[in-house]
């Protein structure tokens, strides 16, 4: 499990992240697979991650003709994650569109990224209006398979190249007042949690371990919305990706708003996502960013971000588990 890793309807070592990089901004964390609507039917800000289209570049041949006509790779993501992806103005900024621009460097073609709601972002790449998915999603079994929790055949599900590795972590009110160190510690208390995210079946499974000592789950449609329950006190703790919950706990009130407690768990890989129908593409995304993390432009983009201990020394397919 990690980071935003639901499936269809259903993050690790220590880090250092920048403080500066932007003002306090929503976060959310998810993986899922569910037949929720298009999440680019979105008013949400686009952002572009790349200067032009190269035919010179060193893999344009690599990519299907149509994304080479079309000069434009589509990408879907939340950008509501600092600091993997978020709008600063009306720019979509971050780890995942910075990779996006090491990628571009590769291929020739600019990098579209749209932002919506996570819980559609699968469904987008169903219905090709997303190429790709770049949005801390979690690589695993049930996402590549197209399969809800009970293991019900809910879509013919995606395909995944891995990126990044990333671990969970709770996330409480500063001070924690209520002494929450672990996930038996919530038993008899509330949660808040992004509805649809691997963090909502953490919690759902402790809640199974809690008994009769009653967890209550509030779910709610963005993290800012748990967050935000959380620090009015209405629920003890929120679940996040290691990277994301620190960079809230540091920049949310000055930091004054929350803090990161307990041991992190539950390390695992984040895919850019992509149809089964489209092999081609998803190899040229694959060989692009072994061909970044040789040059160092992958390097230097986690180093932006003070992140470099989540890179991978590979890409790999459909890794995670």
């Amino acid at each position: 499990m990690t980071a935003r890793s639901t499936l269809g309807t259903t993050a690790a070592k220590t880090r250092t992240f920048r403080l500066a990089a932007v003002a306090a901004v929503a976060v959310a964390g998810s993986m899922l697979l569910t037949a929720c609507g298009d999440q680019t039917n979105s008013t949400k800000p686009e952002g572009g991650q790349s200067s032009g289209v190269s035919t010179k570049a060193p893999l344009f041949s690599k990519l299907p003709a149509d994304i080479q006509k079309a000069g434009v790779i589509k990408v879907g993501t939340d950008a509501s994650y600092a600091p993997m992806e978020f709008t600063e103005g009306e720019k979509i900024v971050g780890v995942d569109p910075d990779i996006a621009k090491a990628l571009s460097k590769q291929l020739g073609v600019d990098f579209k990224f749209t932002s919506g709601t996570f819980d559609g972002l699968i469904t987008s790449i169903y219905t090709g209006r997303q190429d790709l998915i770049m949005s801390s999603m979690t690589d695993n079994k049930k996402r590549q398979e197209g399969l809800d929790d009970s293991g019900k055949k809910i879509g013919k599900g995606i395909d995944f190249v891995d990126y990044f590795s990333s671990g969970v972590s709770l996330l409480v009110k500063k001070g924690n007042p209520q002494g929450v160190n672990s996930l038996d510690d919530l038993c008899g208390k509330t949660v808040a949690v992004q509805r649809g995210t691997i963090y909502e079946d953490t919690f759902k499974a402790q809640a199974a371990k809690c008994g009769d000592k009653k967890l209550t789950i509030q779910a709610f449609d963005t993290d800012a919305e748990a967050q935000t329950r959380v620090k009015a006190g209405g629920a003890v703790a929120d679940l996040n990706d290691y990277p994301v919950a620190s960079y809230i706990a540091k920049t949310s009130g000055g930091g004054n708003d929350f803090e990161v407690t307990g041991n992190q768990s539950d390390v695992g890989l984040f895919g850019i996502g992509v149809s089964k129908d489209k092999t081609q593409l998803r190899d040229a995304i694959k060989e692009a960013l072994d061909a970044a993390i040789k040059d160092g432009t992958y390097a230097q983009a986690l180093k932006t971000w003070n992140v470099e201990d989540s890179a991978v020394k590979q890409a790999t397919v459909n890794a995670g588990k």
